[in-house]
């Protein structure tokens, strides 16, 4: 049974994890207001409906701490709090520390040190706050992976061990982001292949569709012998590449206004062929596949770039419905993401005798998810003082949201979702900052591929939509999913790095200076 516990008799350790974390945000606030503002000025860039506009960068910074020297000062206060976080765990679940706490607290600080190198060598302009918010939500994935491999290994016979392999991908992430920042030098080049990339894209795509393996319902991964990595995380980067190349020439045609209705603008026939080969494209993967998730994302993410490049509210109505059509077509014919449904609609009904259950559904996940939710009340429970084992295996995966909200309480998850708002926000700065079409497309896919991937997720664990299996960023248990999105950071730093380039100091014309006659 899952204990009930009183927001007014929490034990400490669950407010001082809190604590850590709202002070660390309170930090990246403050230096915000020194970090360079972006003032839209008249002039050149990216054309809308509103006319040309320019964005300008102030200088970086002025005091006593340049960008990266505040980039290495946030980089410490997430490596303490990560620590501290994994010793309250061990302490509140044993009484005693874990005997490999020593090495994961030096990996901790060995793999930012190594991150903010290769920022600093290769991307001295960069956005200071980005990596201390991709290395905090990473550290909080193995404090949080930690503690429910203690919760499994008392509460279930020859339970895997998980906190030790992520850290090894976290290590193969890191091994990624330093050679894409040192290796990329130019974030426009990714714009010359745009064929080539939509290829593999869609070959990766469409390949778990082939294959005989079927996890928990859902084609989605790939098995090379022991190995197994999910496609669907590297192609949402790819997708994102390819569609800011072919929105930067097209843009314009898909900007034409057709016929008004309803105070919008409707797109003109021509204009549909793009959006609709995209809109069959996501519903045969949602049919083959019976992946909501990675469809979702994948159309999402092309209405939201086609917005950003044309400005048109009538792409996105028009999107919206398109997918809620295919999806409900696809939910009322198709098991598996017929099952999601009614396990949305009805989560409570799994505790009904079974022959009083709605077809279809067959977990208590969505069930124990919102009882987590509600057990955590305000400051959660503590760390290591709730019960996450009850979700199952899916605990270290999209349900770990759950205990979060249990043990940190709705303090933890606000300020989790806080934490990716404000990585997307630094994403979307760079696309405001940065002056290429190109960049701007590609900076703004990326920050929405990340808001899309986290509403999906933590949508479906609340109640908000169906469940959709995905992986939560940087805080769940995966290699593909730690790896993709490590290498999405290193691409937007590379673009904020260009962003943020103050410009070169024009040399004098030596021809064009006043000629001295000089006396001995």
């Amino acid at each position: 049974m899952r204990a009930a516990t009183s927001p007014l008799l929490l034990p400490g350790l669950g407010y001082s994890s809190v604590a850590l974390l709202r002070n660390h945000i309170t930090l990246l606030a403050v230096a915000r207001s020194g970090i360079a503002a972006v003032e839209p000025i008249e002039g050149e860039g990216m054309a809308g409906r509103r006319g040309p506009v320019k964005s300008a960068v102030r200088p970086s910074r002025s005091g006593r701490f340049s960008d990266r020297n505040l980039e290495l000062v946030l980089l410490l206060g997430a490596v303490l709090i990560c620590c501290y976080g994994y010793a309250e765990t061990a302490l509140a679940v044993s009484g005693k520390l874990s005997p490999s706490m020593a090495l994961t607290c030096l990996a901790a600080i060995a793999l930012p040190v190594v991150c903010h190198g290769a920022v600093r060598r290769f991307a001295p302009h960069a956005d200071p706050l980005i990596l201390p918010l991709a290395t905090l939500l990473s550290g909080l994935g193995l404090v949080l992976i930690h503690r429910l491999d203690l919760a499994y290994a008392a509460h279930y016979r020859h339970a895997a061990v998980a906190a030790s392999g992520q850290l090894v991908w976290c290590v193969i992430a890191v091994v990624v982001f330093a050679a894409a920042v040192a290796l990329l030098r130019d974030h426009r080049r990714l714009q010359r292949y745009p064929y080539v990339t939509i290829t593999v894209g869609l070959v990766l795509l469409m390949a778990p569709a082939f294959y005989p393996g079927d996890v928990y319902g859902a084609k989605r991964w790939i098995f090379i012998g022991p190995l197994s990595f999910q496609p669907g995380e590297f192609v949402k980067i790819i997708i994102v590449v390819f569609f800011a190349g072919y929105l930067t020439l097209r843009r314009d045609a898909l900007a034409l206004a057709g016929r008004r209705l309803l105070g919008m603008y409707l797109p003109r026939g021509r204009q549909l062929g793009p959006v609709a080969a995209v809109w069959i494209l996501s519903l045969l993967v949602l049919i083959f596949e019976r992946d909501l998730g990675t469809s979702l994302i994948f159309f999402g993410l092309f209405v939201m770039m086609l917005y950003i490049a044309t400005e048109r509210t009538s792409w996105v109505v028009f999107g919206v419905v398109m997918f809620a059509v295919g999806a409900f077509v696809v939910g009322s014919f198709e098991p598996h993401v017929h099952g999601r449904v009614v396990a949305w609609l009805h989560p409570m009904d799994i505790f009904l005798p079974p022959d009083k259950r709605p077809a279809g559904l067959v977990s208590d996940q969505a069930a124990q998810a919102l009882f987590s939710f509600g057990s955590g009340g305000i400051l959660g429970t503590g760390l290591g003082q709730g019960h996450p084992e009850l979700i199952g295996f899916a605990g270290r995966s999209d349900f770990i949201l759950t205990t979060v909200g249990e043990e940190l309480g709705l303090t933890g998850v606000t300020i989790v979702i806080l934490l990716y708002a404000l990585l997307a926000e630094r994403g979307l700065r760079t696309a405001l900052t940065v002056t290429d079409p190109f960049g701007k497309l590609l900076a703004g896919g990326l920050a929405a591929a990340l808001v899309l991937q986290v509403f999906v997720v933590c949508g479906g664990v609340t109640g908000l939509i169906p469940l959709t299996g995905k992986a939560l960023p940087f805080l769940a248990q995966g290699g593909s999913s730690m790896v993709a999105n490590w290498l999405l950071v290193a691409v937007l730093i590379k673009v904020s790095d260009t962003a943020r380039r103050p410009p070169p100091v024009p040399t004098a014309d030596v021809s064009a200076a006043e000629t001295q006659l000089v006396r001995p």
